[in-house]
């Protein structure tokens, strides 16, 4: 028994100094630019997830999903968080390019919560290129956001004609 408990501290030992060199020595790929590693995709998702789903309180939206608020929503979010993850009928097209890839929000949706999406916006990802909203904005702000956002695949229809853009007007050929 003795032997065995000893193999496994050295082993561990050997794992930790190995991982502590290849970090040293420069080896670990960190360019954004490139598609990560499959283990290292499925070990970041992993570990944001959790962490959000530890550190978001779960607690009900204090902005009604109105018409009148979604359209709100829907307006902050075009203005402010289109430009990186899409808007509806046109994707960002550098979500994909990068690592962690930007979530395409318009054609995937999400699987957090409402208040997840909230705590998300308020306080950022680090090293995700998602930064912490809440600096900025007002948590009645990100809350009307985080209903427009979790609900933007189902939006009522005066809701999206409301977010359409406006249609240039045609000119008459005949004057």
């Amino acid at each position: 028994m003795k032997n065995f408990l000893l193999g496994v501290v050295t082993t561990l030992v050997v794992l930790a100094v190995g991982t502590l060199v290849y970090l040293k020595l420069g080896l670990a790929e960190v360019r954004a630019d490139i598609a990560p590693a499959q283990w290292e995709t499925s070990l970041l998702s992993t570990a944001v997830h959790a962490s959000v789903r530890r550190e978001a309180p779960e607690m009900r939206n204090p902005v009604e999903p109105t018409d009148q608020n979604l359209i709100a929503g829907g307006k902050m979010y075009l203005g402010e968080c289109g430009g990186c993850h899409g808007t509806p009928g046109k994707p960002e097209e550098s979500g994909d390019s990068l690592y962690p890839p930007i979530p395409q929000l318009p054609t995937m949706g999400t699987e957090y919560t409402e208040a997840q999406v909230f705590w998300i916006a308020k306080h950022g990802i680090r090293r995700a290129g998602m930064f912490a909203n809440g600096k900025w904005d007002s948590d009645q702000k990100l809350w009307t956001i985080a209903a427009f956002i979790k609900r933007m695949q189902s939006l009522p229809p005066a809701v999206k004609e409301a977010l359409q853009p406006a249609k240039p007007e045609s000119k008459d050929a005949s004057k």
